[in-house]
């Protein structure tokens, strides 16, 4: 965050004034350290300080606001939904209905007892064993 002017910090004054309002509070005391080394804190920390701030009877109404400004200034993360969880393989009823054609003709057909196994196993048919399937199919009729 870039400081318009430099001899004035209002987090800085608010932390300080912090300080000495609630001087056994170690959550003020970690904000300040962390402003003191990275220079800024997040929205949400600066939230938190203003939460406490406002309490604090006798700190100028001024300084407030411009800490609310600040916190309104920052921009707001917003974490999108988890997606529904989908099978990552959905059996395809055709092929499932063209293997068990063949295997009620021919129930120890090598080709499509191995394609039983792939489907009922949940692994997907490349277009190579689909068009073995078809072709079986086509033959046996």
């Amino acid at each position: 965050m870039e400081k318009k002017r430099p001899e004035i910090d209002i987090v800085n004054e608010v932390l300080e004034s912090c300080i000495l309002a609630y001087p056994v509070s170690s959550f003020v005391i970690s904000l300040y350290k962390q402003y003191l080394q990275r220079g800024s804190l997040s929205k949400k920390q600066l939230q938190g300080l203003y939460g406490k701030a406002v309490k604090i009877e006798g700190l100028a109404p001024g300084k407030l606001a411009t800490l609310e400004a600040l916190i309104k200034k920052m921009a707001t993360r917003y974490k999108s939904e988890m997606p529904d969880n989908e099978p990552l393989y959905r059996k395809d009823s055709a092929s499932g209905k063209m293997i068990a054609a063949i295997l009620a003709k021919y129930p120890l057909h090598k080709r499509a007892l191995f394609l039983k196994s792939k489907y009922d196993n949940n692994e997907t048919l490349t277009v190579l064993e689909i068009t073995d399937l078809k072709r079986l199919q086509q033959v046996l009729k």
